[in-house]
Order: structure tokens, then sequence, then C-alpha cells
């Protein structure tokens, strides 16, 4: 039976439901709508009073299909370059102070959404008690161009916003502003590492999967790929690509000039990412990433086998050099100097392969970690996988995770130690 409830913040009155035992809050304002003049503009705060219906599902950020699909399958939702929005679950709206974790989607920072069926925070908050909150963020051209003389990084700052509406709200939910755990995958992931080498407004972090062996671009690298984006749109500054339609955004992505010069940089990156703009990221970013490492208490790993997701690569020994070089390395390098700096870190390893084809390939640990075997039912890289084994390591995830985002040791010993998940 599902019924509805209400939240109170400074802006009005939340309208949500509650079914289980989870109260869910979809599609709350969390910055005003990056639209019209706030097009490539960085995020203001969220303007809206009175009653706001938190009871439908949140629209993604405009996006194509991710180049992951077949490997974890698809979904389906609304887009809408309104996408500012978060998404609450929570086991209750009283005075109790549940830890929290923040969620940041991957999707190469061009596709995924905060709230997808992928992501639903339903059996987070019930098993641990604690609040689950989805974020979208501006996502590829909207969100990660680069525009010379304005910088980049828009999405990182969406990110940020996100999480100062959560230290400011999420106490009018349940939740501990004191106890805040950021939670990245793949460029959600690499996310928290370029926030961490900022002023992080966070406690503990979980890093799934972060690319962080191919680092951000440079400014140089940026503008040889900015350059053709906004001839294939027909603009020339941040003006002329405000009067520009989602769609030739969009489609912009796949000119033959973008192709090239991403080819060109030859440095396996997607086409959007962080970018070190001297703006909200410092140019030589080496000693702010050195000094991120000693910022948080940290879990942090990889998959075994993270190439085979993509294309032209599989769980040949090839595949497994890159993998170690990008993902694997990197992670437990992070790991090792974050515990010589005083703060607890551990490093896991997802190992699981059900398939030959894919193996334990990047994002096969999402649905043991969010509990929604359901929802990624369809997935190629999980066919095959027995229904009991899924849930056993998918019980034995979210009890780890649980257990550190509630601030508490967890059962192996700290890095170098590896936990293998299998």
């Amino acid at each position: 039976m599902t019924e509805t409830i209400a939240a109170v913040i400074s802006n009005g009155v939340i309208s949500g439901t509650k079914a289980n035992g989870v109260c869910r809050f979809s599609a709350i304002p969390y910055a005003a709508a990056p639209v019209g003049d706030l097009r490539f503009k960085p995020p203001l705060p969220a303007r809206w009073q009175g009653k706001l219906d938190a009871t439908q599902p949140a629209p993604v950020p405009p996006q194509l299909p991710s180049r992951l699909r077949d490997v974890m399958g698809d979904f389906d939702a609304a887009q809408s370059e309104d996408c500012l929005q978060l998404t609450v679950w929570t086991p209750g709206v009283d005075d109790k102070r549940r830890p929290v974790v923040v969620w940041l989607h991957g999707g190469a920072w061009q596709s995924g959404g905060g709230a997808i069926d992928w992501y639903d925070g339903t059996q987070l908050a019930q098993r641990g008690d604690i609040v689950v909150v989805g974020v979208n963020y501006r996502l590829a051209a909207l969100g990660w161009l680069y525009l010379p003389g304005e910088g980049g990084n828009l999405g990182l700052l969406d990110q940020e916003a996100a999480i100062a509406w959560v230290a400011d709200n999420i106490a009018s939910f349940g939740g501990d502003p004191a106890q805040i755990t950021v939670m990245g995958q793949s460029a959600g992931g690499s996310s928290i590492a370029a926030m961490l080498a900022r002023q992080p407004h966070f406690h503990r972090a979980i890093m799934q999967s972060a690319s962080l062996g191919r680092g951000f671009r440079t400014i140089e690298q940026a503008a040889r790929l900015s350059e053709p984006f906004l001839e294939a749109i027909g603009a020339n500054n941040s003006d002329d690509a405000r009067k520009v339609s989602v769609e030739a955004l969009l489609k912009a992505q796949q000119a033959p000039g973008v192709v090239a010069a991403l080819a060109a940089e030859g440095s396996g990156r997607s086409l959007f990412c962080p970018v070190m703009d001297g703006i909200t990221l410092p140019v030589n970013i080496a000693p702010a990433m050195d000094a991120a490492t000693g910022k948080v208490d940290v879990l942090i790993g990889s998959t075994y086998n993270e190439m085979a997701a993509f294309p032209n690569m599989s769980t040949d020994e090839a595949s497994q050099v890159i993998g170690e070089r990008i993902f694997g390395a990197p992670a437990r390098a992070w790991a090792e100097q974050a515990a010589t700096r005083g703060r607890s870190a551990w490093i896991y390893s997802f190992d699981l392969a059900p398939t030959q084809t894919f193996g334990a390939c990047h994002c096969i640990e999402l649905p043991f970690v969010f509990g929604t075997l359901a929802a990624f039912e369809a997935a190629p890289m999980l066919k095959g996988l027995a229904p009991e084994h899924a849930r056993r390591l998918s019980d034995e995830m979210q009890r780890v995770w649980i257990t550190f985002i509630r601030g508490d040791a967890l059962p192996w010993d700290s890095a170098p130690q590896i936990k293998h998940f299998s």
C-alpha cells in the first residue's frame, strides 16, 4: 500500500510517497533550471516556494543512448534540460539523524540518471536505516563542454550544489548532515576525485571503478575538442550555443570533425570529462590530487575485467593490462596513500564473471550494490548467473557498503589488503 507523506524545508512543503517502509521524494530541484540564459552557466539556487509534488520520477538529462547498452541493457526515461533535481529515499521523515549517502551515477559524463530503476535506493535505505540521495547533473556538452575564456566543469559544480543542498536540507528527511558519504561509479567516482581536489563538503567517499589512470583534460586538449564541436553547432561562443536546440547539441557529439578530434587526442577518454581549466580545477592538478587522498575515509576498488565492457576490448591479457593501468593500480594507490595519511581506507575487487564474453566487466557490481537485480534482468553481462548466487552476493555487498556509510570498520584489513567479491 502506498501513502502520501510530506517533508518541510525552507522553500516549502514537499509531497512524496511511502511504500514498504521507505519514503521516496522524487524530482526535487536542488538548483534553478539551467535553461535559457542559465544554459552554460554555473548552477543557481532553486527558487520554488510553497508546495512541491515530488511523487513522480525525475527526468534524466538530455543524452544519447549509452555506448554500454549492449553490456548493461538499457533504460527508458523521459529527458529534460530542466534536470537539476534529486531523489531522496528515507526510512522516515522524522527527527532521527541517519547516515546519508549521495549517489553520483556513471556514464562517461554523457549518459545516465540519478534515480533510474538501476539505482533505486529503496533497499539500501531499508536495510541500512540510511538516507539515500540520487543526483542528476548536467551531461555531455550542457555540463562539460569547455568554452575558451569561460572554463568548463559545470556538471561538477552541479554535483557540489546537490551535496550542498543535502547538507542544508537532509535533516528534514531524517538524515544527518554531519554524516554524508558520496558514492560514485565510473564518471561519478572520478568526479569525487575532482571534488576532493577542491574543498569537499562530505565525510566519506565510495569510489567504484573511477578511471583515475586517465586523468583530466588540459585546457589545450579541451580546446581542440570544443573547436570542432562549436563548429558543428554553428556557434562561436556560449551566447550562440544558448540558442542551439538540445537535439543539435546531442547530434554534434557524432559530427565527423568531433569524432576525428577525439581520436587524434589518443587518450582513450570519453568526449566529455573534467577539465583542468584554471577556474574550477587547477591547471596543475597533481598537488591538489595528492592532497585529496588525505581528506576523507574511502572505500575504493574496481572490477577484475574492467575493459571487457568497452568496444574492441575483451578479457584477454592486453585488455587486462589497460584496465590495470586505468582502474586497478590507481585505486590501490589512492587507498594506500590515504592510509599513510591517517585515513580509514579499504580496497575491493569485484571478480564475479557470469559470462566469458564480459567477465567481471565495468559496471557489473552495480546491481549487487543497489540490490536491483530485477532491473538488470536483461543485462547481457549477467546472463546465466544463478539467482541464489546473485542474491547472496548482493546481500554481502550491501552489508559492507552500509557498514562503511554508517562509519564503521569493514570486516577485512585496511589498505593494502584487498577484499575480493565473487
